[in-house]
């Protein structure tokens, strides 16, 4: 499974880290992806990192303000968000897929071997 801690409530402009803590599988050896999915919304990818040592990949709307990254001694991959905007407000879930690629979301569908319980962030002043 996938634990996940970090979400909470902040002023916009404000900053949150998310962390995410795998375990029962080689984590190493999956790809690791943040998504977010607000009220009535569909949910999308925030940030993905392919293989070991891949570059993380980041939506269009969070490039610039949100850095992933993963520590594979820890089992762990994190989310620093910064300068954080209301339209940031959503569930947040962390996720890993076996393989070289990330999971990713059709509409209301999406696909990955394992899902965070997800974390509230909301953002408001």
């Amino acid at each position: 499974p996938l634990v996940e801690s970090g979400g909470g409530s902040v002023q916009p402009g404000g900053s949150l880290r998310l962390s995410c803590e795998a375990s029962g599988f080689t984590f190493e050896n999956y790809a690791v992806a943040w998504f977010r999915q607000a009220p009535g919304k569909e949910r999308e990818r925030v940030s993905c990192i392919e293989g070991t040592d891949g570059r993380p990949d980041y939506g269009d709307f969070v490039k610039g303000r949100f850095t992933m990254s993963r520590d594979n001694a820890r089992d762990t991959m994190y989310l620093q968000m910064n300068s954080l905007k209301p339209e940031d407000t959503a569930m947040y879930y962390c996720a890993a897929n076996d393989g070289p690629s990330c999971g990713y979301c059709v509409g209301y569908v999406c696909y990955n071997d394992y899902w965070g319980q997800g974390t509230q962030v909301t953002v408001s002043s």
